[in-house]
């Protein structure tokens, strides 16, 4: 396995880490996992806030222990039900929202906020037309 400097890309920002790559593999220590995505190791399991997922013996996104501990950043978000591109070759992980948490998202009916220019050049914020209806019409070229 050879050590790289990894570019992880989450849904809200990049994020570069070093570890070892493995094919689609990302071994870190606990210290770059917490880096690349809030993960913290503690007696309940890998812990990212009041999330904790348990560590079970021979999970394969988990090798070795105490100091030498490294784990599989793409089999734990795999693990986690998000999706996972990689490319070792480049060094680079893309790791999306779990369906799960999409789908809770969807069930709100409250869209992502954001901001567009008019034809004008003007800056819109979606929230700020939070009340009333608002009509979005998406088109491309291609």
């Amino acid at each position: 396995m050879a050590t790289v400097t990894a570019t992880i890309l989450l849904p809200d920002r990049a994020v570069a880490v070093t570890g070892k790559a493995d094919a689609d593999a990302l071994w870190l220590a606990p210290e770059e996992l917490a880096r690349a995505g809030g993960w913290e190791l503690k007696p309940e399991g890998l812990c990212r806030g009041s999330l904790c997922v348990p560590v079970r013996p021979g999970a394969s996104w988990v090798r070795g222990e105490g100091t030498n501990l490294r784990v599989d950043l793409a089999g734990l978000s795999r693990h986690m039900g998000q999706p996972v591109a990689a490319s070792s070759e480049h060094s680079a992980w893309s790791i999306g929202n779990a369906a799960a948490d999409a789908a809770d998202r969807l069930r709100s009916l409250d869209a992502p906020d954001f901001t567009l220019p008019d034809l004008d050049g003007r800056m819109h914020t979606l929230s700020s037309f939070r009340g009333r209806k608002v009509f979005l019409l998406a088109w491309a070229s291609w």
